[in-house]
C-alpha cells in the first residue's frame, strides 16, 4: 500500500499525542496504518498507509482540519489521578492469545467477537456486583429495548458531538415492488454490498452508543418524588470504532452495566461520590491494578471541541476508572459523568420544585473489565480470588 508522510502545519505537543493518535483511523476509512513522527517534544509530522488509489493530497487536507479544529483547539490536558490501587502483582503478558487459542473468544466481525465459558460467567458475576451496590442506593432495574430513535439522539447532542461513532439501523422501502426488486438483486450474488442504499427506505432508529439515553428519554415530562432517584441497567452498546478495535478493548458491539442519576444537585453529585467509593472498594477487594482520573469524552468535529474537552476536565465532569492489561497498556473499564441540567432541561425532567433535574451516569463496560480481571488473575477460574464469587445478595 501507499505511504506519504505528512508534514503538519503547526507542531502538535506531546502530550496531545494520544488525542491525535486517538483519530487519525476516523480522518478517512483509507487509512490503513499511520505513524506520528515526533521533532523533540511535539508531533511535526505523520505518516500515513492508504488504501490504492486515494488521493494523498486530499488525505493531507483532512488530516490537516482535524488536527486543527479538534487536536490544537484543546489546551494541554493536566493529568490527575484521583486514586489509584498498584495490586499485589503485575498483569499476565499472552493473555488475549490464551483466550483464542483456547476458543474462550473468538473474533467473528470487524470489532465483534463472541464469548464463551469462563468469560461469560465473569461478567456475569462481575456485572452481579455492580447491580448490588445499585440496590444499596436504592436504585431500580429497567430492561431497554436494543434500538433507540434517530430523533433520541439527536435530541441528546450525540450527532454533533460524537458522529464517528454513529450506527443506523435502516431497511427496504416499504412498497411490494421494492422486495421484488430487492430479492431479484440479492439473487445469485455471492457477496452483497454496493447498489445497497438503494433500497434502503428508513433510519429513524439507531444502534444505542449506551444505555442511559433510554432512560432519559423514557423519563421525559417526569416530575420526581423526594431529592432524586436511581435507574440503573445491562445492555448492549454500540460504537464504531473504525480501525481502533483490538481485543476485548474497542468493540464495536459490546456489553454495559449503566446507573443514572437524576434530582436535585446535591443528590446527584452525592451518589456518583458514592458510587465511586464503592467501586474502588470493589476493585480493591479484587487486588486490581488501577487508578481513577480526571478525563474527557471523545468529542470530534464540532467547532467547540477544544472547549467543551477543556470545560469538561476542568469542572471534573468525568471521571475514568483505568485497569492495566497486558502489553503495558490500560483501558477505561469505568466512567462516572456529571451533565448538569442538560437533560433536564432536554426532556422536561423535573424535581419536587418544579426545576429542571441534574443528571448523572455511570458506566461499565464488561467485556472490558472482564478481559482486565483475566489479565491480572489468568483464565483459569480455580486461580480466581474468592471475592469474586462472594455472594452479592
Amino acid at each position: 500500500m501507499p505511504r506519504r508522510t505528512i508534514e503538519l502545519k503547526a507542531p502538535v505537543p506531546a502530550e496531545l499525542a494520544p488525542e491525535l493518535s486517538s483519530k487519525i483511523f476516523f480522518v478517512s476509512e483509507a487509512i490503513t496504518d499511520f505513524r506520528l513522527l515526533f521533532d523533540g517534544e511535539a508531533v511535526a509530522a505523520v505518516e500515513l498507509e492508504f488504501s490504492a488509489g486515494s488521493s494523498a493530497e486530499s488525505l493531507a487536507e483532512q488530516l490537516h482540519h482535524v488536527v486543527e479544529a479538534d487536536i490544537l483547539s484543546q489546551r494541554s490536558p493536566a493529568a490527575k489521578v484521583l486514586w489509584e490501587h498498584p495490586a499485589s502483582a503485575p498483569v499476565q503478558e499472552d493473555v488475549y492469545r490464551e483466550l483464542l487459542g483456547r476458543r474462550i473468544v473468538a473474533e467473528v466481525g470487524e470489532g465483534q467477537i463472541s464469548l464463551g465459558s469462563p468469560l461469560l460467567e465473569l461478567m456475569d458475576m462481575l456485572d452481579e456486583r455492580f447491580a448490588a451496590i445499585v440496590r444499596e442506593l436504592g436504585g431500580r432495574q429497567r430492561r431497554y429495548p436494543t434500538l433507540i430513535g434517530t430523533q433520541t439522539l439527536h435530541r441528546c447532542g450525540y450527532f454533533s458531538s460524537f458522529p464517528q461513532f454513529v450506527m443506523f439501523v435502516t431497511r427496504l422501502h416499504t412498497d411490494s415492488n421494492e422486495y421484488r426488486k430487492f430479492a431479484e438483486y440479492a439473487a445469485g450474488r455471492e457477496s452483497i454490498g454496493d447498489g445497497l442504499a438503494e433500497h434502503f427506505g428508513n433510519a429513524d432508529y439507531c444502534l444505542p452508543p449506551t444505555m442511559c439515553y433510554h432512560t432519559f428519554h423514557e423519563m421525559e415530562g417526569t416530575r420526581l418524588e423526594g431529592a432524586g432517584t436511581v435507574v440503573s441497567s445491562r445492555g448492549k452498546s454500540f460504537r464504531h470504532e473504525s480501525r481502533y478495535h483490538r481485543t476485548l478493548e474497542r468493540l464495536w458491539d459490546f456489553s454495559i452495566r449503566e446507573i443514572v442519576f437524576l434530582g436535585d444537585r446535591e443528590f446527584v453529585r452525592s451518589k456518583r461520590g458514592e458510587l465511586m467509593n464503592a467501586t474502588m472498594r470493589l476493585v480493591e477487594s479484587l487486588d486490581l491494578p488501577a487508578r481513577l482520573v480526571v478525563a474527557n469524552d471523545p468529542f470530534f468535529g464540532g467547532p467547540r471541541t477544544g472547549e467543551q474537552i477543556w470545560s469538561q476536565r476542568m469542572l471534573e465532569m468525568k471521571y475514568e476508572l483505568r485497569l492495566d492489561i497486558e502489553g503495558g497498556r490500560d483501558l477505561a473499564a469505568g466512567s462516572f459523568n456529571l451533565h448538569e441540567t442538560f437533560f433536564g432541561d432536554t426532556f422536561d425532567i423535573t424535581v419536587e420544585s418544579g426545576e429542571n433535574a441534574y443528571t448523572g451516569c455511570v458506566g461499565f463496560g464488561l467485556e472490558r473489565f472482564a478481559y482486565a480481571f483475566v489479565c491480572r488473575h489468568g483464565i483459569d477460574p480455580d486461580k480466581w480470588p474468592a471475592e469474586i464469587y462472594k455472594s452479592a445478595s
